[in-house]
């Protein structure tokens, strides 16, 4: 199985007051293609550092990180932007919608940014909207939607692009339990059937065990 994420020897730190404050010691970590991990993990532990660490959104106080095989660490901005773009999906607790645009248009700016054209981007946005759902709610604007089915649509959006690593941070974190659990559903269905690997934050040990695997970040380490 090919990876999609490693880190090695991930450590962070943070400069609170007069002390540093040491986040991560030594991660590691691997994900293969299609596999779908859970991070679990008490509030403060560092799990959303790691996560932004691993999004290329933030960079570690040392270790490295491979995106696909690639090095990544001490790439130029512009490789890791591009990377970001192309290889890496995002979805958090919040659905983060551009309210003026419908469910539709939300998915084909993404692609708009990547260089797809604009037939090709309905067609795909389209096909993830059926995939999570939500075909009869494409004209429809974020106020218009439900929660669950906003959450749906950022979960869309996050794999538009085809990216071949999704990380989530606490992806139904902001929902009522039954609405969780249908949009969870949705979401591990997606990914499976289209082979990505993911990184997923959650508090809830009964979403995680339904995972490939299981990790618990403690004391800076995995």
């Amino acid at each position: 199985m090919s990876s999609v994420l490693q880190l090695k020897d991930i450590r962070h730190s943070f400069q609170q007051g007069g002390q540093r404050l040491e986040i991560l010691r030594g991660v590691n970590l691997l994900i293969g293609r299609g596999e779908i991990v859970a991070l679990l993990g008490p509030s403060g532990c560092g799990k959303t550092t790691l996560l932004q660490i691993a999004g290329l959104l933030e960079k570690p106080v040392s270790g490295e990180v491979f995106i696909g095989g690639q090095k990544v660490k001490s790439a130029a901005d512009g490789v890791r932007t591009q990377l970001r773009r192309m290889q890496i999906g995002f979805i958090y607790q919040f659905h983060h919608l551009l309210s003026d645009f419908t469910a539709l248009e939300n998915l084909m700016l993404p692609q708009y940014i990547a260089g797809v054209e604009k037939k090709e981007a309905k067609s795909r946005g389209l096909k993830l909207l059926e995939s999570v759902g939500l075909e009869k709610r494409t004209e429809h604007y974020p106020s218009q939607l439900s929660g669950g089915e906003q959450q749906r649509v950022a979960i869309a959006r996050a794999l538009v692009n085809r990216p071949a690593l999704l990380l989530a941070d606490e992806p139904t974190g902001n929902l009522d339990p039954q609405t969780a659990e249908e949009v969870f559903n949705v979401m591990l269905q997606t990914i499976r059937s289209l082979k990505i690997g993911a990184l997923v934050v959650t508090h809830n040990e009964e979403l995680a065990r339904r995972m490939d695997r299981v990790l618990r970040l403690k004391d800076g380490l995995v």
